[in-house]
């Protein structure tokens, strides 16, 4: 790449004026770091719009001035300010609305309305009190990043200690230049004395790139999330939850099936999770317990950060991606985070089974094509999205529920046998939650040593959980409809 393009290409970045000055710190940058910029392949450098968002989500995430730096790093593991900038950025991109319509925001009330009316006949936990929100893309990141930050924490502590560990141990000060030329480059940040030791420099840079990993993926994830509690737990401040109108409808649109249809089935599977959640007082701080223990059991491989790291085309925030990545520098589970990520999974497939149960009993005299939606969100469950697999390499865990089927015909055989109120009375405390086929009382959801009860104990043996043809579900349609089953729309519902 030669200078005159270099020299077009920021001025076009940051226009006339900074983008001289920004030419000129090239050229006064060292020789090693000045050829490494110039090696780089013309067609491969971000689009000036790119550079401009990245600028302005670092100046929304605080690091415009030395205190401002220093701040960042004493608030902890991850630059939260930075990740919601730039989350909000995709978020708001191309093709995303920025309000939601009164049409489309009253239609999107009613249908929840109707949801806690349709549940009120089969499960026996009581309506959230308040509103659930009706959210556009960006009011899904206002309203769960502070969740997803907590939640990955700890593993960016783990990670911003094994960067400064690395850089200060073994790498010695073979890139504290380059390091410094990063803050004191094209884009002129100065650096605090404090702030001038690599290992602290690396802690911000650490904290830096694992906020652009957990913005990128929450942004990502904005537009394919359909409610709060698509991921199974509750993220959003609100317990009522809400809906992200946009995308139930472009979700509709992608299925050829009516708005009305797939809005009132998210409706009653976001209102159903609300009412399980807001009962279940203990339910929320034992999955925080669970992700917890996973989060802080994460060993990295200092090797492979290594490895890592010399590998990184320059050290910036985005060319470390791959030192903090946990697919790539992450040890394997030990004894204790395999134990949480089991129960960690059991506890998501009996929330899932739970609410997959309720949902079918109150929509199929409601919701046509019922069987295709239950199908559906049960396979995107299970496989994810690419946001969820990003999720995974910053957390190292997946959040996904393995059985959701059998859980589902669990708590359907339950509710058959025993009555809705013996079905829900379950959930009273996490040692009376039945126990899915093939699991041992011991490896329970609880994630502790207790024991289930007796009744528990039988509903899981006399359940194989191989199938969920225990019911009949097309009689069960046929006696509510009124009409003859056998259709195509139960097969889904088989194993």
């Amino acid at each position: 790449m030669d200078e005159n393009a270099i020299h077009q290409w920021l001025i076009e970045c940051f226009g006339p004026i900074q983008g001289e000055m920004a030419f000129k710190q090239l050229n006064d940058l060292p020789d090693a770091i000045k050829d490494q910029l110039m090696s780089q392949d013309p067609s491969k450098l971000p689009k000036p719009s790119e550079v401009q968002a990245l600028m302005q989500a670092f100046t929304a995430g605080g690091l415009n001035t030395p205190s401002e730096m220093q701040q960042t790093v004493a608030e902890g593991p991850i630059n939260v300010k930075l990740a919601k900038s730039i989350a909000l950025q995709q978020a708001n991109g191309e093709g995303s609305l920025s309000t939601v319509s009164a049409q489309s925001g009253a239609a999107a009330r009613r249908a929840m309305s109707e949801a806690n009316l349709w549940l009120d006949t089969v499960c026996e936990m009581n309506p959230v009190a308040g509103e659930p929100e009706v959210l556009t893309r960006a009011g899904w990141v206002e309203g769960t990043i502070d969740a997803w930050a907590k939640f990955a924490a700890p593993v960016a502590e783990s990670m911003n200690e094994a960067l400064a560990s690395v850089i200060s141990e073994r790498l010695g000060g073979s890139f504290e230049g380059e390091i410094a030329g990063v803050f004191a480059g094209p884009v002129s940040i100065p650096i605090p004395e404090g702030m001038k030791d690599p290992a602290q420099l690396m802690r911000l840079l650490g904290n830096t790139s694992f906020a652009m990993q957990l913005g990128h993926a929450a942004g990502d994830l904005s537009h394919e999330v359909h409610g709060s509690f698509d991921q199974g737990i509750a993220l959003l401040s609100n317990p009522a939850g809400g809906l992200i109108v946009q995308n139930v409808e472009e979700y509709a649109k992608s299925l050829d099936i009516a708005v009305d249809e797939v809005m009132a089935f998210l409706a009653l599977r976001e209102v159903a999770h609300a009412r399980l959640f807001a009962s279940v007082p203990w339910l929320m701080p034992r999955f925080e317990a669970l992700i917890g223990k996973y989060a802080r059991g994460v060993n990295i491989d200092l090797d492979a950060m290594e490895e890592q790291l010399r590998e990184a085309g320059a050290m910036d925030p985005e060319s470390i991606s791959g030192a903090v990545n946990l697919t790539k520098v992450g040890i394997a589970d030990t004894p204790e985070q395999k134990e949480a990520k089991t129960s960690l999974e059991t506890l998501l497939a009996l929330v899932e089974g739970w609410v997959d149960c309720v949902v079918w009993r109150a929509g199929m005299a409601h919701i046509a094509h019922i069987e295709q939606l239950r199908e559906m969100i049960r396979r995107e469950r299970a496989i994810g999205g690419p946001a969820e697999r990003t999720f995974e390499s910053l957390l190292g865990l997946e959040l996904r529920p393995r059985r959701m089927r059998e859980a589902a015909a669990l708590w359907e055989q339950i509710g058959t046998q025993d009555g809705m109120d013996a079905r829900d009375a379950k959930w009273g405390h996490p040692d009376l939650l039945p126990v899915l086929p093939g699991d041992s009382a011991g490896a329970d959801a609880a994630g502790n040593d207790g024991v289930h009860d007796d009744t528990a104990g039988a509903d899981s043996a006399t359940n194989t959980g191989t199938s969920s043809s225990s019911v009949d579900w097309d009689a069960e349609l046929s006696k509510l409809l009124g009409e003859e089953g056998g259709d195509d729309t139960a097969e889904p519902n088989k194993d």
